[in-house]
């Protein structure tokens, strides 16, 4: 395995690279022996047990400046149980946030759960998200595990943001300058190689000093080649996350190493999408549902803490571990958002993390808010970058009369879903490009809103290609191929049944295409198959259809086999292509586009 040189770490950061809840404990544990007795304030208990700091985030993303429209906020209940959305996130607000929080804790480490960079905005993504990890550096993030995004773009390619090394097409970005790689370890306990069976990057770190130990063990969800393109996961096996953190922990501990800190990208969904909701209200872990309750019950009790991911929610929970013991799950949002602070106590005599009452492990979320200084060193970054993506992010594509909300948008049915399938249905169905009569879009490839106020000095209302780029930053290729009447029907029942039952995916359609979903039934029933029409006729199960997607949906990928059934297939251009043509064709200044009605499907809950 390519273990990751640690590069003259200082010892907190290296402490970081152990990264886990366990690890804040194991962190105060690693103070130097004279530590205690110099009145720091924080970290001295009689009885030999030391408190460390455990800061964490996940799922960042590349979103280095603040997150434009309803991405860029966060919910939050007040006193009077009203919710107010707060905005926050960017990383020079997140470093000032970590910098202040570590202040007056001399033992504390920083950990990721996943997807720092993929699906990440223009100004990361243009530069195959370089300046993401030039930002995680300078943020001090001591560990991170890998998610399902660091994959976007293939093994190689994330072994290069973890050792370094100029792209092997586009170069080095900057005359004189090679881009030095994470001097963090990212951990894929979980992943290896089908050629040699081992894993493709470091599956632990160990922190140790002043005879403390914690380990930190990295891992991402089983599933992640359903999520990524067939490309990016070519050459690699994905593993069981219980089974693969319970082997390294069981190795970890006949190393000695009995403080452990799981860092997995997998999550859950709480009751609340306040940050600030108790989701251990009445009973530990009673308000949240999802994968991670079955992980975190199946994990081993000696991994002492899980930062979680993937979900993008907040929560901060406690739930039992196999031996009955209260064990904290957290997860801080995404793209900058919050932050978890954890605080674990470590005892020196046993060498492990004290978890006999939930009182033992504080933890909390907190508000990476705007209205704090910004670090100067993160500003002078995101300029460095800006200038160089300014001649491509700054051209505008379009116009439009208000914001065309797709990300921030809770419905099934998404206004820049719409738009977005419609522009990939015009593109393709010329005869010659394809001969398309329907479009579907999945939801979780749309990664913003289009927002109408001027993210730059460009006007209201304009939308540029560094704004288009964020909404579709995969620059996926366009297929058109040839399915069944009765593989279509199969294809919108997919959505609701089979893996996707207990979390739709609803595809977002283009215009001609209507149904009705009841949701107040279960599986594949809950599309009425009697009411799918497309431009006003029934779907003959026995025609063939040609039928335009981007080449994940085409691949099968989210669950829908039957996308992945097509025949004759058309490669056309790619999805940002089609949508920036589209918003050129279809919007001036003087008559911008306005957001399409969302009335194709029709829901019943």
């Amino acid at each position: 395995m390519s273990a990751t040189p640690q590069k003259n770490r200082v010892p907190r950061r290296v402490l970081a690279a152990t990264a886990g809840l366990v690890t804040v404990g194991a962190l105060v544990a690693a103070m130097p022996a004279g530590a205690h007795d110099k009145g720091h304030g924080h970290g001295h208990h009689a009885s030999g047990t030391v408190d460390v700091q455990l800061l964490s985030f996940n799922d960042l993303h590349g979103n280095l400046e603040p997150p434009a429209g309803s991405a860029g906020t966060v919910s939050e209940t007040q006193p009077d149980g009203t919710v107010k959305s707060v905005p926050a996130g960017g990383v020079e607000y997140l470093a000032t946030s970590l910098r202040t929080a570590r202040k007056g804790h001399p033992y504390s480490v920083t950990a990721a759960g996943g997807d720092m960079v993929g699906a990440s905005p223009l100004l990361s993504g243009l530069f195959h998200d370089e300046p993401t990890i030039e930002a995680l550096n300078g943020l001090d993030l001591d560990v991170t595990a890998v998610g399902n995004h660091e994959f976007d773009e293939g093994a190689t390619e994330l072994g290069r943001l973890q050792n370094g090394g100029c792209h092997p097409v586009e170069g080095c970005y900057e005359k004189g300058k090679k881009f030095k790689g994470a001097d963090f370890p990212y951990l894929a306990a979980n992943v290896t190689s089908e050629k040699t069976g081992k894993p493709i990057l470091k599956p632990y770190t160990v922190w140790k000093k002043n005879g403390v130990k914690i380990g930190f063990i990295g891992v991402t969800l089983e599933g992640t080649p359903n999520i990524v393109t067939a490309n990016g996961v070519k050459g690699l096996k994905f593993h069981d996350e219980i089974e693969t953190v319970n082997k390294y922990a069981k190795e970890l501990d006949r190393q000695g190493v009995k403080s452990i800190v799981a860092l997995i990208h997998e999550g859950g969904a709480p009751a609340s999408t306040s940050y600030n909701y108790d989701c251990d209200s009445p009973g530990a872990g009673d308000g949240i549902s999802g994968p991670i309750v079955d992980i975190a019950k199946g994990i081993t009790p000696k991994v002492d803490a899980l930062v979680t991911g993937h979900t993008h929610q907040a929560y901060v929970c406690t739930v039992p571990d196999p031996s009955g013991n209260p064990r904290m799950v957290t997860s801080a949002s995404s793209f900058g958002k919050l932050y978890t602070d954890t605080t674990l106590t470590y005892d020196r005599r046993t060498k492990d993390i004290v978890r006999t009452s939930v009182k033992s492990a504080t933890s909390a979320n907190h508000v990476v808010s705007r209205d704090q200084a910004k670090a100067t060193d993160m500003t002078a970054l995101i300029a460095r970058w800006n200038t160089l993506a300014a001649p491509i992010a700054g051209r505008p594509q379009g116009y439009i009369s208000a914001d065309i909300n797709g990300r921030g948008s809770t419905a099934p049915e998404k206004p820049l879903g719409n738009l977005i399938a419609d522009a990939q249905l015009e593109g393709l169905a010329p005869a010659d490009k394809g001969g398309a009569v329907v479009a579907f879009m999945n939801p979780g490839g749309i990664r913003a809103d289009l927002v109408y106020t001027a993210s730059g000095s460009e006007g209201d209302g304009v939308v540029t290609y560094g704004e288009a780029f964020t909404v579709q930053p995969f620059t996926n290729m366009m297929n058109v191929v040839d399915l069944t009447g009765a593989q279509l029907v199969t294809a919108l029942q997919q959505q609701v049944s089979g893996s996707n039952e207990a979390s739709p995916k609803i595809l977002q359609v283009s215009k001609g295409l209507t149904y009705t979903l009841d949701m107040t039934k279960s599986g594949a029933d809950r599309v009425v198959a009697d009411t799918i029409r497309l431009n006003g006729e029934a779907i003959d199960p026995a025609k063939t259809y040609r039928v335009a997607m981007n080449e994940f949906l085409a691949g099968g990928g989210d669950g829908f086999a039957a996308l992945g059934q097509g025949t004759n297939k058309l490669v056309g251009a790619s999805d940002l292509d089609l949508f920036n043509s589209y918003l050129a064709a279809h919007s001036t200044a003087s008559a911008p586009l306005a957001p399409p009605a969302t009335d194709r499907i029709t829901i019943v809950q």
